[in-house]
């Protein structure tokens, strides 16, 4: 029998299937008595699961990253589809059809990488386009930006959605950057590269998506400007000039506060023109990507309108159709 995926459940379906299990935590109720808590994914998304009755032999039976074959049944919570496990038996990797757990193929990955590239190499500020060259020909670095999600959970939360991310983005760049002559082209393409790179670190994504110590600590916009600096003195080594300092100075402050706000971890609001379009840019990609993502995976599908999602603070309104428009999914898709 095919595999269903966590995007075609609905709700009290009775399941017998193969996830990624994911951010496994062992709590106690309120009674003392100890449940289990976890995430479990596939390639269309993720799934919040419960074990009641949970013991301290299942929590350790499986690790973050494995594969599992999980008993249960699906239920509306809180205007949200979980599930309720009975059973969840790690499943060694070779029995598993890592596609099923891959939203973007090997094939796109490369076709986007190659994108990135030719963008990169298309600037014309001499300066930009070598320090680009850097980053580029750093093969470990963009190993890791290519396999790299965006986020844990919330947009583009996927390995290679860091790069979908940062691709789309540039590719919407290069598409209104014509209606607005003052701001400088290059280096908005340069800061749309640049502004999430800290990811690579700040994340760990080889077994499941989590944070590294040095993210928690640390975070991706301090790490962004530390990985920028250490390329800035390659590129000045390379061409033997020095790489002018306002235009460093411009990136930083691209990475730096490109989220917009303070409430939402920038240290500064973006003061510039190439700053306060990245933001804006950057909030529609990840925005439009995430409300897509709510309207494909809403389990409501009897009606035009998603459930009441406490995060926004609102329902989405799906049309007459009941679900998301045919174009939404990963750009690579």
């Amino acid at each position: 029998m095919a595999r269903r995926f966590i995007s075609q459940l609905g709700h009290q379906e009775t399941i017998n299937d193969l996830f990624l299990a994911t951010d496994k935590q062992l709590r106690p109720n309120r009674n003392g008595n100890l449940y289990l808590q976890l995430e479990l994914r596939d390639r269309t998304g993720s799934i919040p699961t419960r074990v009641w009755n949970a013991t301290e032999s299942l929590y350790h039976s499986f690790e973050n990253g494995d594969y599992v074959l999980v008993e249960g049944t699906t239920q509306i919570y809180q205007g949200g589809l979980q599930m309720i496990a009975t059973q969840i038996t790690r499943v060694p990797p070779d029995e598993v059809d890592s596609a099923d757990f891959q939203l973007l193929s090997n094939r796109d990955i490369d076709r986007l990488a190659a994108r990135l590239s030719e963008l990169l190499r298309g600037m014309q500020n001499l300066h930009l386009r070598n320090l680009a060259e850097c980053f580029l020909l750093d093969q470990e670095l963009i190993a890791k930006f290519c396999r790299c999600p965006a986020g844990v959970k919330n947009h583009h939360a996927y390995s290679g959605g860091l790069l979908d991310h940062v691709v789309n983005l540039m590719e919407v760049i290069v598409r209104v950057i014509d209606r607005y002559p003052a701001v400088d082209r290059d280096l908005l393409l340069m800061g749309a590269f640049l502004h999430d790179l800290g990811k690579i670190n700040e994340l760990s994504y080889d077994r499941g998506f989590a944070y590294t110590d040095e993210g928690q600590l640390i975070g991706h916009l301090v790490m962004g400007v530390g990985i920028l600096d250490a390329k800035v003195q390659e590129a000045e080594k390379l061409s033997g000039e020095p790489v002018p300092h306002e235009l460093v100075l411009r990136l930083k402050h691209m990475i730096v506060s490109h989220h917009g706000e303070y409430e939402f971890g920038s240290p500064k609001l973006p003061m510039t023109l190439e700053a306060v379009a990245l933001h804006q840019l950057d909030n529609l990609d990840a925005k439009i990507h995430s409300f897509q993502q709510q309207m494909r995976d809403d389990p409501n599908c009897e009606t035009p309108w998603t459930m009441f999602n406490h995060q926004i603070g609102r329902k989405l309104y799906k049309g007459s159709g009941g679900t998301a428009s045919a174009g939404a999914g990963a750009s690579a898709q």
